[in-house]
């Protein structure tokens, strides 16, 4: 916590600290100036940064390019869909269920991948994604590649997931228990030997830290959270498909991680805000000029995040100035 608040003292932090404010009051915002729409917005912002900094975990902190990582968010949204479509609709049983089930792929897969290094870890990752995507759009009984609608997870007399507000600060409180995880985590004697590893792994062997097994255990931590973040996404939308696992999916969270900066504790949710940020502005400035070219969109953001790559090669976290995590 200590380390988190320091983070928060300068001025880099000051300017986190209004944001995650102005997040926190987001539906009482909405609903002052009838701009409810925002809300979800705000909401498929929070868990997707969510995801995103369980990615960083390992591809930030520990120089992991996991290129199958939206494979975690389909598996934790299909645990909440498969058990509510046999009528267990409870919370507390279903997300259990889905992180439990997000970091047992994690460890299995994990256990083979890291294993290999650099272009082979992405493309084995890359493998074991789309095995799991083409197994959810196999699933005939849950919808296959259409989908399934599901009911939203059940918390008896404690939160009520249809009420759009309620289920948003939910996620955000989420949000902030992930951050302050990932902050512990940097800063602990584990964090350190997998930013040591990612610099240089046969010198941290060599001196006697067992680098595998530290990477696996990251690898399942990471995948957990990102179950966490399909079961809330799964909820979000009432709905899971096998779209929620595509690669395309685990490159925009490589994306956001780029983008907001990786390695550092607030960058993927910087990195989230303006990703759907630009998703939602740039189709109707595109569209002012010729009808038709919003679904384009990607075209306008791809030099935009060369940009980025050019002159802020630490992502948007570095234009705030020196790095304090």
């Amino acid at each position: 916590m200590s380390s988190l608040l320091a983070s928060l003292r300068t001025p880099r932090g000051l300017l986190t600290a209004v944001l995650l404010l102005a997040l926190a009051i987001l539906p009482l915002l909405t609903q002052a100036f009838d701009q409810r729409y925002l809300l979800s917005i705000g909401t498929r912002i929070v868990i997707w940064a969510i995801a995103a900094i369980s990615l960083n975990m390992i591809l930030g902190y520990g120089g992991l390019v996991s290129f199958g990582h939206a494979m975690f968010f389909g598996i934790g949204g299909y645990a909440v869909g498969i058990l509510a479509h046999h009528g267990m609709a409870s919370g507390w049983i279903q997300w259990p269920a889905g992180i439990a089930a997000a970091a047992l792929w994690a460890a299995l897969i994990g256990a083979l991948s890291l294993r290999t290094r650099g272009l082979y870890f992405i493309m084995i990752t890359l493998a074991f994604a789309q095995l799991v995507y083409y197994l959810g759009a196999g699933l005939e009984a849950y919808g296959g590649d259409d989908g399934l609608n599901i009911s939203r997870s059940r918390f008896a007399g404690l939160l009520d997931l249809r009420d759009k507000a309620s289920f948003y600060w939910l996620c955000f409180a989420l949000l902030c228990g992930t951050l302050w995880f990932c902050s512990r985590f940097a800063h602990s004697r584990f964090g350190l030997v997998i930013r040591g590893a990612k610099s240089n792994d046969l010198r941290m062997t060599a001196l006697g830290f067992p680098v595998f097994r530290y990477r696996l255990a990251a690898f399942i931590l990471s995948g957990a959270f990102g179950g966490l973040a399909g079961i809330l996404l799964a909820n979000e939308g009432a709905y899971i498909s096998p779209a929620m696992m595509s690669w395309v999916k685990s490159g925009d969270l490589i994306v956001i991680v780029v983008l907001g900066g990786m390695g550092t504790l607030f960058g993927p949710l910087y990195g989230a805000i303006a990703f759907f940020a630009l998703e939602e502005s740039l189709p109707p400035l595109l569209d002012l000029g010729r009808r038709g070219w919003g679904e384009y969109w990607q075209i306008a953001f791809g030099p935009m995040l060369v940009l980025v790559a050019l002159y802020a090669r630490g992502g948007i976290d570095s234009l705030f100035g020196r790095r304090h995590d």
